[in-house]
């Protein structure tokens, strides 16, 4: 029997929305690459709730060393702790949704950590932005908790890959008890890898729709045995505070009086996610491309990310990247080197308690955000 769903509109009249079934399997999928939010992150980990990075759909998986694909995973994503996730979608009305797709995955996943490498995942989720006109570090920007850990990350899906830590998760509209059992008897046994149902329903009349995901297979067995981390959330509050504790009163009154300086001429300030460090990021987003400027740490160091400058138009050649160096240099204490042009090299933001100094510094990134407008 068909569920429903009730909506009360701004008149405070019910609207009554029937669940209905996708048309295909591949409507389906496309809603998923579309919108990612709808794999629940927040119901997989509610204290650090799960961002995608999706990498491609139909991901090819050998079964030998260097051998052609024998299968073609629906869906391969990538979270922000690097951990590998496959995703695998069935209708309710499909009859392999109940035993045969869970060998399906199970073939998927044990010749993925033993055949998959890094390069080819990289190389495959690069093509893709390519393809979609995306700027692949922007992607990552976005799913990651600190622009610093993007050179890691890579390699943070590679360890993971090798030892096993993945997230198998299979995605219906309906998912029949025996395959939840399953589900949730394999998440409470295997480790370190991770197995999850997200039922997806949804609701609709002629004029709306609403779709609606569960998680299922988090029994309190699994999350004892696997547990979850947390991470801080900065805040303005919360970070102020930290670079207080660790670099002094001082450096707090000049990274609030750059914050206010710059809060007017950027788009947005970005606060990081950092387990132990927090970080504030002016972007300045220009007909959808974010082009951020510098980052201030709690540790009290300003970190000058030339290896994001030279991907953008405006500072592409190494010329125009070395004014930027030359004009810093002209501050008391810094002495950025050639070598560092494609790098990110940190500042303390006590050279900038001079005034002179601290005129400089400004006057240097309100030159690059008019370059960036040009």
């Amino acid at each position: 029997m068909k569920e429903q769903i009730f909506v009360l509109n701004n008149e405070q009249k019910l609207v009554e929305l029937n669940e209905s079934t996708f048309i295909n399997e591949n409507q389906f999928q496309e809603l998923l690459e579309n919108y990612p939010k709808l794999i629940s992150g927040s119901q997989i980990n509610p204290e650090n709730p799960r961002k995608w990075l999706l990498i491609s759909r139909e991901f090819g998986v050998p079964d030998e060393l260097n051998g052609g694909n024998k299968w073609s995973l629906d869906h391969l994503f990538v979270d922000q702790d690097g951990i590998p996730t496959l995703v695998e979608v069935k209708r309710s009305t499909d009859t392999r949704i109940r035993r045969e797709v869970v060998g399906q995955m199970l073939d998927y996943a044990s010749n993925a950590v033993t055949y998959w490498s890094i390069s080819e995942i990289k190389n495959i989720f690069e093509k893709s932005c390519e393809t979609n006109n995306i700027e692949p570090e922007i992607k990552l920007l976005e799913l990651l908790d600190e622009p610093e850990n993007i050179e890691k990350f890579w390699e943070t899906v590679d360890t993971n890959l090798k030892a096993g830590k993945i997230r198998m998760l299979f995605i219906a509209d309906k998912i029949p008890k025996e395959l939840q059992r399953i589900i949730e008897f394999l998440n409470e046994q295997m480790s370190p890898a991770e197995v999850l149902g997200v039922e997806i329903k949804q609701f609709g009349n002629d004029n709306l729709k609403t779709i609606v995901p569960r998680v299922i297979g988090k029994t309190s067995i699994a999350q004892s045995k696997k547990g979850i981390r947390s991470y801080n959330k900065w805040d303005y509050e919360t970070f102020f505070s930290e670079l207080e504790r660790k670099s002094g009163i001082n450096s707090v009154k000049i990274a609030k009086k750059l914050i206010e300086y710059f809060e007017k001429k950027v788009t947005e300030l970005w606060f990081g996610e950092g387990k132990k460090i927090g970080s504030i990021v002016p972007i300045l987003g220009i007909e959808g491309v974010n082009h951020f400027i510098f980052t201030i740490w709690t540790d009290g160091k300003i970190e000058i990310p030339f290896q994001w400058f030279k991907k953008k138009k405006a500072f592409s050649d190494i010329e125009s990247r070395k004014q930027i160096m030359k004009k810093l240099n002209e501050i008391n204490g810094i002495n950025i080197n050639q070598n560092k042009l494609d790098k990110r090299p940190n500042i303390a933001i006590e050279l900038l308690k001079n005034k002179d100094d601290f005129s400089t510094f400004v006057k240097v990134f309100d030159w690059m955000l008019n370059e960036y407008k040009k």
